[in-house]
Order: structure tokens, then C-alpha cells, then sequence
């Protein structure tokens, strides 16, 4: 009896020291997660570095890719096509657009292979912008007059749309195709009579141009439309949606503390990007700003599946795309739900 009791007390001391070392492993595991190497992912704002996209900045340098488990290289964009075709190329997991225009630009079938996850802007920013001295001061003074606008830019795409919408003869407005970074200086030398660019660059043509700046915003006739989301692809989505979950999250903490922040937003983008001044970040952020926030108190980032729907539906009624396309091929609606 007395060598069992032994055999006894061994094997119950060898049960509870592999216990012992159950917990303590469970808590190596996660000591083991919680240093693991971090994702890995590129993203590619919706153009250049300005104050727009300072968000993306903004959550690296506060820590919210770190704390979610993420690296990001952040690379400057140039607009839609460029930005689809590093999103095509993997060159990106990740970037930032204009939603209408990818709309667009996925219903030829030109690039498919995206999905928005959230939105950045609820309604459009693009518009029609000029100077005072022009006499161009509501939609139908356009006729007889050259707008140059990017070529290819979402401004080009929708001007027919908008054009129908607002009352104007689009066959009488002559676009001129330029270069983005080349439009404040055609406006402010008078080579052409508007642009055709964005809300948020008002005050950069003021500055150009030192006149009053005169502004015929799409979202008066086109008011569906969302401006820039970011997405990335179907394949991503589907193999790992917890790194898509994690890194919307962390750049959605980025713009909402960028809307409250503006100063420190612009601040911190400054630092990324030293030729970029503060105060014209701070400017674009807070013109941003009304246009973050969705109705109905859903968080940041949300996108209505019936605006969606909408904004499909407009494009097809203007006849910029053909039938077919549907609001799941160009949105995941899973990442930011409504509450």
C-alpha cells in the first residue's frame, strides 16, 4: 500500500505540474501573439499628401496600425487608374479613391477586381471652380466656356452627368484634359475660364489666382454620390478579412481623430511630408469635415447599400455605364455595419 500510495502521489504531482504547464504555455501563446511579427501592407492615399489624406499618416503616427497588429508602407497616389493598377499589380493591399468614379471605371469593366470597405466622404467633393472675375456664377454659364479639368479624373467622367442634371448643353463646354497639379496655375494665368477639380482645393486656387473664388459644386444635382472610399480586393477580403477588419478600423480611428484634431493632423502629415504647409492641412481637413460624418448617427467609415444603389442607377441613367453592375461588386458591406 504504501508503495502505491507513493505511485499515487507521483503521478498526481506529474498531473498537476502538466497542468501547471498548460497555463503556462496558454500564457506564452499569447505573450508569443502579442510580439508575433506584424502584417505587412502597403496603402496608397487618394492623391499626393495633402490634407485629404493626412488620416493615413495620422493613425500611423498615433500607433493605430501598431496596436491592430499592422506595418504600413504609405505610398503617395494620383488618382484613380494609377491607384487600381498598383491595387491590380499587388504592388498595394490597400488604397483610397474616388468611389463614383471607380463606379464608373468598374462598370466598363476596366477594373473589376475591388471592393470599397468604407467610405471616406459621404457625398462627392468634386466641382466646377473659377474666380469671380470669369462672370461664370451658376451651372449654365459654363456653355461657351473651356474647363480644363485631369484627364481621365472623376470631374472629367461625371461632367456629362452633371451637365444633364444641371441644364447644361455639355456640347457647348469645351473640357481641356490637364494635368491635376498644373489647374490652379491654368486658372490663375486665365488660359482657361474653370476647372473642374475639388471642393477641397478652394483655397489653394484663392491663393494662385488672389480672387475671389466663385464654386459650382457637383453634389447640387449628383447628391447619392460618396467621394473617396478605401478598398482593396476581393482575394484579400476572402483570405484574410480579420487584417482587412483590423486595418479599416485603424485608419478609420486615424480620419476620425484627424476631423477633431485638425491642427495636429496637419502636423503630423507636415512632418511626413515637409513641402505640404500646415496651414493648408488644416484648411482641407476642416473643409473635409462635414462631409465625414454619415446621417443618422452610423459611425464613421459607413456606406448605405441603397445610396450605393443609387449611385449606380445615376450612372446608369446618364449613361456612363451599362447595365449589370450591382452594389456587392464594388462594396463589402460587412466591415463598417450601421451600429
Amino acid at each position: 500500500m504504501t508503495r502505491r500510495s507513493r505511485l499515487l502521489a507521483a503521478a498526481l504531482l506529474s498531473a498537476a505540474l502538466a497542468v501547471t504547464s498548460g497555463c503556462g504555455g496558454d500564457s506564452g501563446s499569447e505573450a508569443e501573439a502579442s510580439k508575433k511579427d506584424p502584417d505587412k501592407v502597403g496603402y496608397i492615399t487618394a492623391f499626393g499628401a495633402v490634407g485629404r489624406d493626412a488620416f493615413a499618416w495620422v493613425a500611423k503616427e498615433k500607433g493605430y496600425f501598431a496596436e491592430a497588429g499592422i506595418e504600413v508602407e504609405i505610398q503617395k497616389g494620383a488618382g484613380n487608374v494609377p491607384n487600381l493598377t498598383a491595387l491590380k499589380s499587388n504592388k498595394v493591399q490597400f488604397a483610397a479613391l474616388d468611389f463614383t468614379g471607380a463606379v464608373i471605371q468598374a462598370g466598363k469593366g476596366e477594373f473589376t477586381d475591388w471592393r470599397a470597405v468604407a467610405a471616406v466622404h459621404q457625398q462627392t467633393l468634386v466641382a466646377v471652380m473659377t474666380t469671380k472675375d470669369t462672370n461664370i456664377s451658376a451651372p449654365k454659364d459654363l456653355e461657351g466656356k473651356t474647363v480644363a479639368t485631369g484627364k481621365g479624373s472623376v470631374t472629367e467622367l461625371l461632367f456629362p452627368a452633371y451637365a444633364r442634371l444641371a441644364g447644361i448643353d455639355a456640347t457647348k463646354v469645351k473640357i481641356q484634359p490637364a494635368q491635376a497639379t498644373a489647374l490652379n496655375g491654368l486658372m490663375a494665368s486665365r488660359q482657361v475660364d474653370a476647372l473642374g477639380t475639388f471642393l477641397l482645393s478652394r483655397t489653394a486656387l484663392g491663393a494662385a489666382s488672389k480672387k475671389e473664388v466663385v464654386v459650382l459644386p457637383y453634389s447640387d444635382y449628383l447628391r447619392d454620390l460618396f467621394g473617396n472610399a478605401i478598398i482593396t480586393t476581393p482575394g484579400l477580403i476572402e483570405k484574410d478579412p480579420d487584417l482587412v477588419r483590423r486595418f479599416t478600423g485603424a485608419l478609420l480611428k486615424g480620419l476620425q481623430y484627424s476631423i477633431e484634431h485638425p491642427e495636429e493632423a496637419a502636423q503630423i502629415l507636415n512632418r511626413a511630408e515637409p513641402s505640404y504647409a500646415v496651414p493648408s492641412g488644416v484648411g482641407e481637413i476642416k473643409a473635409m469635415t462635414p462631409y465625414v460624418a454619415p446621417v443618422g448617427g452610423a459611425p464613421v467609415g459607413f456606406m448605405d447599400e441603397q445610396r450605393v444603389m443609387r449611385t449606380i442607377a445615376v450612372m446608369q441613367g446618364a449613361g456612363l455605364i451599362p447595365g449589370g453592375l450591382t452594389p456587392e461588386k464594388v462594396v463589402d458591406f460587412g466591415f463598417v455595419p450601421k451600429s
